[in-house]
């Protein structure tokens, strides 16, 4: 808009005043040029540029559950599509149908016209024959039909026109639909790209975290974490973050030695650990090494020793030896500390990775220390996953687990089905068929070839070999989120949603094996008719279940408290793992119990009416046939007399409130197992 004429002066005035501000004293002449020549060149002001650069930059808030609700939403979207295009091919499928029925109904058509043509030729031939007058109805007929014929014909054109348009309008939505797959996974990955966070996200509390771990122990440490801006799933990072807190205690109570010892053998007094992070594919591999001592393997072997885990006279290599430490209740330490010494830790931090479809690898050098390797998957909402059918049942697998498919002769198989271990050439590999696994059936019902699928499966350290009968081949699923009762099931990794609409369960099939192994080998000693014979499909089902799901397979967990409200809670967490469970109210009543049948493991309170905690233990290690049953407390009194009495009376473990229920979980998880070993 123009300026007045009596406004022009002030403008310029208050231009003047601007520059002759803006000048020093010293080049105040040359200020009435400045203030001339100003006008003439016009220049958006600041006010209108800043903008523009501050909106580029600008970033939003969104809270983390809105996130993943809309990436859950994505993924709706492209289960819909999925089933969109299963719609589709079926649609197509019709035209096709549609098109060879036009077809033949035209060739119907002109064989019909030929027919009436050449009867109606024959007819007034026949006519003229006999001499006889012409009949018109009869003529009359036949135009008729010749009618009807030109008729059908013009109808079946039309249905041919209907056709040709469905086909392009079909040709024009396979067009949209592929614009909109595109476009839909481009969404998801731009939301997915929204909960990747980076590593440095963690890394002051990592940080914190060894600073303390050496400030308990004396030691001078050092964490120098590299390739720390990579990203991952915000999901991945938030479970994963407590199994890299324990790593790093680990790497300060066992690994870096004090610095007296390192003086001695050369090394800085300083201790370093680092945490290595780089891509590996669509995973990324996180390591954790400290130049320590290494693990300690003769102390490990002799562990496993006195623990019963090994045999006297087993040998073990240094591979396997170092992967006793993921065994439960198992550790190195002399003496419990806040540290270490528990036993509990590792074993959780391997079930965690392998849930999440990872793997974890040991490597240690004595003298020179130990590094822990950890691949992981970038984000565990799209994955790709490895479809097995075992009979009527099919599941998915992370690919990333499936190391190889073997085809398999009926001998070797059979051979693999006695013995319990398949030899690829390498290694004997722990052998399972996987409706055994499932729970499902005993044997394969599928008729005899002459090769068989293998799959062997690797997870850490662990290898599995698993008889399927069809690989079903690879697929994206969309992973849903399995919910907190169905996310402690053992070997269940999540499930999604095909597009047929079926429901497709994620197992880990070496989780699987670990649980239910022992109890698989135990249900199938019994019964000896090899894979060809027709006795493994008439009453396997029946079998397996009465014996992987009988009172006497199942663990018995005795809970005593004199809370209703705890004893609900614990009964309801243990039965949700698979256990069953016996209540008391005190330690008269759990002693009642302990007549009608001996548990796995007893979880006590100490205040208790009529016979607290102590009593309890006393009385059972004072009878003979209960003298070895493992007790567990867990009590709110943390006080260090109170664990010490307990420790006196015999107690295992002594567990205060608060605690993790994956610690206790861990603790049932390996009692149970040293009772199905001594069963066996």
């Amino acid at each position: 808009m123009a300026l007045p004429v009596e406004a022009v002066p002030a403008a310029r005035a208050s231009v003047a005043d601007v520059a002759e501000a803006s000048v020093p004293s010293a080049a105040a002449p040359s200020a009435k040029q400045v203030v001339m020549t100003a006008p003439a060149v016009r220049l958006p002001g600041p006010s209108q540029l800043a903008p523009l650069r501050v909106a580029a930059n600008q970033s939003v808030r969104v809270r983390a559950q809105l996130l993943d609700r809309l990436v859950n939403q994505a993924g709706e979207v492209m289960i819909s599509r999925s089933r969109l295009d299963a719609r589709l091919g079926q649609f197509r499928s019709s035209l096709t149908d549609l098109s060879g029925n036009l077809d033949r109904l035209r060739q119907q058509l002109r064989d019909i016209e030929v027919q009436a043509e050449s009867q109606m030729q024959s007819r007034l031939a026949l006519s003229k024959d006999s001499a006889a007058g012409f009949d018109p109805l009869e003529f009359d007929r036949f135009t008729r039909v010749q009618e009807l014929t030109r008729m059908m014909a013009e109808s079946v054109n039309d249905v041919a026109t209907v056709q040709r348009n469905l086909q392009r309008a079909m040709e024009g939505v396979e067009d949209d639909l592929i614009a909109q797959g595109r476009q839909a996974r481009e969404l998801q990955r731009d939301l997915l790209r929204t909960r990747m966070v980076e590593f440095e996200g963690i890394a002051e509390r990592l940080y914190a975290v060894v600073r303390q771990a050496s400030k308990e122990t004396g030691k001078q440490i050092k964490l120098d974490i590299t390739g720390g801006s990579i990203e991952m799933d915000r999901g991945v990072l938030d479970r994963m973050t407590p199994a890299f807190e324990h790593l790093l205690r680990n790497c300060v109570a066992h690994g870096i030695e004090e610095p007296e010892v390192r003086t001695a053998a050369g090394k800085p007094a300083s201790g370093t650990i680092t945490v290595d992070l780089h891509h590996e594919g669509n995973d990324v591999s996180v390591e954790v090494r400290d130049d320590g001592a290494g693990l300690n393997l003769p102390r490990i072997r002799e562990k496993a020793l006195s623990q019963g885990i090994v045999e006297p006279g087993v040998e073990l290599s240094d591979a396997d030896a170092a992967n006793l430490i993921f065994m439960p209740g198992f550790s190195t330490a002399s003496e419990v500390t806040g540290l270490a010494g528990r036993g509990i830790g590792m074993d959780v931090v391997r079930a965690e990775i392998n849930a999440l479809g990872g793997r974890i690898e040991i490597s240690t050098e004595a003298g020179q220390g130990a590094a822990f390797r950890m691949v992981l998957p970038l984000t565990t909402a799209v994955t790709q996953v490895v479809m097995l059918r075992s009979g009527d049942l099919a599941i998915g697998v992370p690919a990333n687990v499936v190391e190889i498919v073997r085809r398999t002769s009926a001998p070797d198989l059979a051979e693999a089905y006695r013995t319990g271990v398949f030899d690829d050439g390498m290694e004997k590999i722990p052998f399972f068929w996987s409706g055994a696994l499932l729970q499902s059936s005993t044997r394969s019902t599928e008729p005899a070839g002459k090769t068989r699928p293998v799959v062997i499966f690797r997870s850490a350290a662990q290898r599995v070999a698993m008889h399927v009968d069809e690989v079903l081949g690879n697929q994206e699923v969309v992973v849903k989120n399995l919910g907190p009762q169905l996310s402690r099931l053992p070997g269940l990794a999540g499930m999604s949603v095909l597009a047929s609409g079926a429901v497709v369960l994620i197992y880990n099939p070496v989780a699987l094996a670990t649980v239910y192994g022992d109890q698989v080998r135990a249900a199938s000693a019994d019964m000896a008719p090899a894979p060809d014979t027709p006795a493994a499909g008439g009453t396997g089902k029946a079998v397996v279940s009465q014996q992987l799901s009988g009172p006497s397979q199942v663990p018995l967990v005795l809970v005593v408290d004199d809370s209703i409200t705890v004893r609900r809670v614990t009964q309801r967490l243990l039965q949700r793992e698979g256990y069953r469970v016996a209540l008391a109210a005190d330690g008269l009543q759990a002693l009642e119990r302990l007549q009608e049948e001996r548990p796995t493991v007893v979880l006590s309170d100490i205040e208790m009416p009529r016979m607290d905690g102590f009593d309890l233990a006393r009385n059972i290690r004072a009878d003979g046939a209960l003298r070895d049953l493992p007790i567990i407390m867990i009590t709110s009194r943390i006080a260090e007399k109170h664990r010490e009495h307990a420790m006196e009376l015999g107690v295992n473990h002594y567990l205060g409130k608060p605690y993790s229920d994956e610690e206790l979980l861990s603790l049932i998880q390996h009692y149970a197992r040293i009772a199905a070993a001594a069963e066996a």
